[in-house]
C-alpha cells in the first residue's frame, strides 16, 4: 500500500475495546482512536465483527496526536 497523502495518516495494528466496550483502533505510532459504529453519526458496520476488524488492519487512519505534533513542528 503507498502512503497515504497526509503525514499524519497511521496504519491500523491492532484493536481493544475500553471501558464501554467501544472499540479503539491502535496505531503504528502507539496513538489510538476510537472507531465507532454509531448510525448516523459514524457509519463503521466492520467494527462489530471480528472479521470486519481483522480486514482492517493494515489499513490507514488519521492520528490527530501526530497532526498536532506535526502542526507544532
Amino acid at each position: 500500500m503507498d502512503r497515504p497523502t497526509l503525514v499524519s495518516e497511521r496504519r491500523i495494528v491492532d484493536f481493544r475495546q475500553d471501558d464501554e466496550r467501544h472499540w479503539i483502533a491502535v496505531l503504528e505510532c502507539g496513538h489510538t482512536q476510537h472507531v465507532r459504529h454509531t448510525p448516523p453519526w459514524e457509519v463503521r458496520p466492520w467494527v462489530t465483527t471480528a472479521e470486519g476488524r481483522a480486514q482492517r488492519l493494515g489499513t490507514w487512519l488519521p492520528c490527530r496526536y501526530c497532526a498536532a505534533a506535526e502542526h507544532r513542528s
